[in-house]
């Protein structure tokens, strides 16, 4: 063999070696499009409970044919949906990208703000202000922003959900666009960081107004009332509901729109899974979806009674009838999507950005457990005659909101108080309340992270410049009550996670993951890089 040949055959080698290397790296193509749906306000398990009512399609084809997750949790202060949401597809906690609850209080306008308002930009597809917001306030990239610039800005990254906030944080920065329902017109519609022209797909499909076509509909059960063992009766006497004679079927939606003034009861109803799943699908029919192939991300967020589902409960029949008729929304979107696009070009993933707890009276009354409501206005009282005895009559208090506390720092630097003392003397005054399990000063939050089990969600959520100066959490069972509001208040950290689709395994994975692992695991299906200040980890074993 000539010393030429010899170097043509190992050329040859090194080439194929090359070519397996690379194959290897790269063992398949990525899916032409990624569906998330997002459920809010999800226990986990909600399918084990209604399992045997579910049809065929839905529920039960993506956890017999997935890879499910069964220990996955979301860790943070407070568990509210924008938080959640935003830590899902970032890949971070609170602590770092920003979104410490839905609203905080903002020391250098001495307001609360909300986490997305922005007077920048308008609403486009209705004459409101719903539209004025942008994801400006949120400081870490999203896996669709990735996704985005990854692709050269070829890809598409759409969202659709009942709440801005959800939309806002799923569509990220660099998202085409993110809808939301809008409860003063009824529509779908979005904000002009966005959409600057209104497609014409979404203008036919707000022809009719979603919010008045639905006020027209009482909920009813979707079967006999006898049906539904797996819940409580429905007269329950503990259930709060709507009000006083609106906590059983049938639930006029007109009477509750006019009582409300607005759409916003709609949100609580079955309706509005219907309304954002026939906007998806027809967004999915519109816009450039899954037509190549470079990968596409949408994420479709279903609510689960929004702010209702304190007032009726897990255990009601309320909460039932919501996701058995959630169940046929999904197995539609399933149908639609593995139509379109083929089983083998689309993966879906199931998950949280909340879970739900039981209400306390529930809890204390049935099962003896200690548990109650906490009045935080009640405390607030207290805590200023406390302050005012020991430094003085002043409002040395700003805010209160979101289980954190907020000083005057500025009348506390001017009567030259020591501001560790008077936040010890807070903090420690308000873990005495029975509802209290920790209050923690600013101070030693700044200090750094705690694997301790009870702080961790305090640690991960704490920002300088966004929380309070005291923060602290409730005990399990105990919830908020305000005199003149009403939140939606959680304290369970499961959440569901399932894929299915693609080339997705049908296995279950019982390894504890975090919410914040879900963007990386999407980063790897995509096949892109991770978000940069990602600190979650790759789900193992889903492909």
């Amino acid at each position: 063999m000539t010393r030429s040949l010899l170097f043509k055959y190992l050329l040859l080698f090194l080439l194929i070696q090359k070519d397996a290397v690379a194959q290897n790296y790269r063992q398949y193509e990525p899916p032409r499009v990624v569906i998330g749906i997002v459920v809010e306000n999800m226990r986990p398990d909600y399918v084990d409970r209604y399992w045997d009512k579910f049809g065929q399609n839905g529920f039960r084809k993506i956890y017999t044919k997935g890879a499910v997750v069964s220990n996955m949790k979301i860790t943070q202060h407070v568990q509210n949906y924008a938080s959640g949401t935003a830590t899902l597809f970032t890949g971070v906690p609170p602590s770092v990208h920003g979104i410490v609850d839905i609203a905080w209080y903002d020391r250098l306008r001495s307001k609360v703000t909300n986490c997305v308002t922005d007077d920048y930009y308008f609403t486009v597809g209705a004459d409101s202000k719903s539209g004025n917001i942008s994801p400006h306030k949120l400081m870490a990239n999203t896996v669709g922003d990735n996704l985005k610039l990854f692709s050269m800005n070829k890809s598409r990254v759409y969202s659709i959900a009942m709440n801005p906030e959800s939309a806002i944080f799923a569509a990220g920065h660099s998202g085409d666009a993110a809808w939301w329902f809008d409860t003063e017109s009824g529509r779908m519609v979005s904000g002009s960081f966005y959409v600057s022209t209104f497609p014409e797909w979404a203008r036919d499909y707000n022809m009719v107004s979603q919010g008045e076509k639905y006020s027209g509909r009482n909920w009813v059960t979707l079967f006999p009332e006898n049906q539904y063992p797996e819940s409580l009766p429905d007269n329950y006497y503990l259930e709060v509901g709507y009000g006083e004679k609106s906590n059983t079927f049938p639930h006029s939606m007109n009477k509750l729109v006019k009582a409300a003034g607005s759409f916003q009861p709609i949100k609580t109803s079955p309706f509005a899974n219907t309304i954002v799943r026939e906007f998806a699908t027809t967004l999915l029919d519109n816009e450039p979806v899954g037509e190549d192939e470079i990968p596409d991300l949408v994420t479709i967020f279903f609510s689960s009674m929004d702010y209702a589902h304190g007032s009726f409960g897990p255990a009601s029949i309320e909460m039932q009838d919501i996701y058995l008729r959630l169940d046929q929304e999904i197995a539609e979107l399933i149908n639609f999507a593995e139509n379109k696009y083929g089983s083998d070009k689309v993966l879906f993933y199931l998950t949280a950005n909340t879970s739900a707890s039981y209400p306390a009276e529930y809890l204390k009354k049935e099962f003896n457990m200690p548990a109650g409501e906490f009045q935080p206005e009640s405390a607030l009282a207290l805590l200023n005659s406390l302050l005012n005895i020991t430094y003085g009559e002043e409002k040395w208090i700003e805010n209160i909101t979101g289980h954190q506390i907020y000083l005057n720092q500025k009348l506390i630097k001017e009567k030259q108080i020591n501001l560790i003392e008077i936040r010890n003397l807070i903090a420690d005054f308000i873990t005495q309340f029975e509802a209290v399990k920790v209050a923690l000063p600013a101070h030693i939050l700044d200090q750094g992270g705690s694997d301790n089990g009870s702080l961790t969600g305090l640690y991960k959520t704490y920002m300088i410049n966004r929380s309070g100066d005291i923060l602290y959490i409730l005990n399990e069972g105990w919830i908020p009550t305000y005199k003149y509001s009403k939140v939606n208040y959680t304290d369970q950290i499961h959440i569901p996670a399932v894929f299915y689709g693609g080339r997705v395994k049908q296995t279950l994975i019982s390894e504890l993951y975090e919410a914040i692992d879900l963007a990386p695991t999407l980063s790897d299906i995509l096949q892109i890089p991770v978000p940069d200040k990602s600190r979650g980890k790759i789900i193992t074993g889903i492909q």
